[in-house]
């Protein structure tokens, strides 16, 4: 049983949704205001954190950063709010994908499960040690230890850039349309929203150098060889 920590100030929103979670299974602990919130996740870090961006006290988006400034669990942010700045706003704070009210119980807790299993392989112990690591110029992925060094330093990754990377790294070379990667990256099985995709390759960017992964307009993108 997964622990969670819905963050929302609408008393019937956190109301309906901690019960229709709870059904699944999920163990779901609430907060009504950023602040809360905060001080909810530092006295005990949940699996993942379902985050309302529009909060009084501290907003969603302030809550996801500082949550990760000390940890990689996946974050999920929620509002009526779907404009584009709103989205990448949260994404780029560190959220791992962004759902809008209103929303079907049940595909948000296939999201969750989604993310839960990103972070779980993001958390798996190798089963042999030693195998060979993949590099591409100064860039290095061990896939069975899920490690990733650029320029022999080891980078920090949430679960779903971790997951992203390793799907260029099995194909590189190849273009990935951005609803290939929705599919095997989130667990999109329906039409997802493009610019999770989009911001996720950016903070990879960030991370393994700008000039690493290509954008092939119209296509997606590929990992240079």
């Amino acid at each position: 049983m997964s622990d969670l920590l819905l963050v929302e100030d609408d008393a019937v929103i956190r109301e309906a949704t901690q019960m229709a979670l709870e059904r699944y299974g999920l163990r779901v602990r609430t907060a009504v205001d950023g602040l809360a919130g905060l001080e909810a996740f530092e006295r005990d870090v949940p699996a993942v954190a379902l985050l309302d961006v529009m909060l009084p006290h501290l907003d969603g988006v302030s809550v996801a950063r500082r949550i990760r400034e000390t940890s990689l669990i996946p974050i999920i942010m929620i509002s009526a709010r779907s404009d584009a700045i709103d989205v990448i706003n949260a994404l780029e704070a560190g959220a791992d994908d962004y759902v809008t009210k209103p929303f079907d119980t049940a595909v948000l807790y296939a999201r969750i499960r989604a993310a839960l299993r990103r972070a779980a392989t993001g958390a798996k112990v190798p089963v042999s040690a030693g195998g060979p690591a993949l590099v591409f110029g100064d860039l290095s992925v061990d896939p069975e230890a899920m490690e990733v060094r650029s320029r022999g330093e080891r980078l920090s990754l949430t679960p779903t850039e971790l997951k992203l990377l390793l799907e260029f790294t099995a194909s590189p070379g190849i273009v990935l349309s951005r609803d290939v990667l929705l599919q095997r990256v989130w667990d999109y099985a329906w039409d997802g929203d493009t610019r999770v995709v989009d911001v996720h390759v950016q903070r990879l960017r960030v991370k393994i150098g700008s000039d690493r992964i290509e954008t092939v307009r119209g296509f997606g993108y590929k990992l240079r060889r």
